[in-house]
């Protein structure tokens, strides 16, 4: 494989559509406000993608150094695993992404703000310092949140409420309530995939000490934890469509939840963690398919 080759996989690019899920969705609740501004929205997708990637590096490098990723790892082969890439190589991986996440960040805060609100841009510059920290901090260091079981709050909190507010609030300055529910709805989804590759990797994980929420909980507790999740997110975004008073074909991005909800009962009648591996893929582009639909329907019916 080429090194390239072997950066792309390193970089796992199918994860991205989720990450831009919430930047989609905090884009159509400002555009449902009146406010719309190109630039943002292209500085938004550009930074949010260079997290993620960041992440990803980060993640590979963390779970290979401690043994996590290894031959009993169900699912595509990481980088630092399979030898395609050292450690040396990972690490200035990651500090170059770290150093493009923050450049993206600063033109995406300037392009907000300008320079006239200092708190406003103080915040988000703290915001986008805290990001990278989650995105690298989840399996590196000597104690991670991913092993203690923190890491479906983090996904929560930065795919999902900073996600889909942080960025409608760059657009708008100004945050409705109604607005909390979309938010809510994409960072469940988000736990949703996290969840996922959690229940599949859990005997791996719980071999090499991996704390996750479903070692703790079992397999069989992480599949109901799974229901309630995809439960609750359908519930979040039905609710927004009454509280928005939306008619019914208006309300045409819950059709994004069929296939959702077939994933959810091969999820709950799966008994080997093995078989879960290509539900990862269908949850993260269902809540692809839902942003992009929930877009469309305030951009042409709100």
């Amino acid at each position: 494989m080429t090194n390239t080759r072997a950066w792309i996989q390193a970089a796992r690019l199918r994860t991205l559509p989720l990450s831009l899920s919430g930047i989609i969705v905090g884009t159509a609740l400002a555009l449902k406000d009146g406010f719309f501004d190109s630039t943002i929205f292209i500085l938004a997708l550009l930074t949010t993608t260079a997290f993620q990637i960041t992440s990803n590096f980060a993640n590979d490098y963390g779970d290979g150094v401690k043994g996590t990723d290894n031959e009993d790892r169900i699912g595509p082969a990481r980088a630092l695993q399979s030898g395609l890439l050292s450690k040396a190589a990972l690490k200035k991986g990651i500090v170059v992404c770290v150093i493009i996440s923050l450049v993206l960040a600063i033109l995406l805060i300037y392009s907000s703000f300008g320079l006239e609100n200092l708190k406003l841009i103080s915040l988000f510059l703290v915001l986008g310092i805290l990001s990278i920290w989650a995105a690298i901090r989840y399996t590196m260091g000597n104690n991670p949140y991913g092993y203690i079981g923190l890491g479906d709050v983090f996904v929560f909190l930065f795919f999902g409420l900073l996600g889909v507010l942080g960025s409608m609030f760059l657009y708008t300055k100004s945050l409705a309530l109604i607005s909390y529910l979309p938010a809510i709805t994409i960072g469940l989804l988000c736990v949703g995939v996290l969840n996922l590759n959690n229940l599949r990797d859990v005997a791996s994980d719980k071999k090499h000490g991996k704390n996750t929420l479903v070692v703790k909980m079992g397999f069989e507790n992480g599949k109901r934890y799974h229901f309630f999740l995809i439960t609750l997110s359908f519930l979040c975004m039905l609710a927004f469509a009454w509280q928005a008073r939306m008619e019914l074909l208006q309300s045409f991005y819950l059709l994004a939840f069929l296939p959702i909800f077939i994933h959810l009962k091969t999820v709950m009648v799966t008994k080997e963690p093995v078989k879960l591996d290509g539900e990862l893929k269908k949850l993260a582009l269902s809540t692809f398919l839902l942003s992009v639909l929930f877009f469309l329907a305030v951009k042409f019916f709100l």
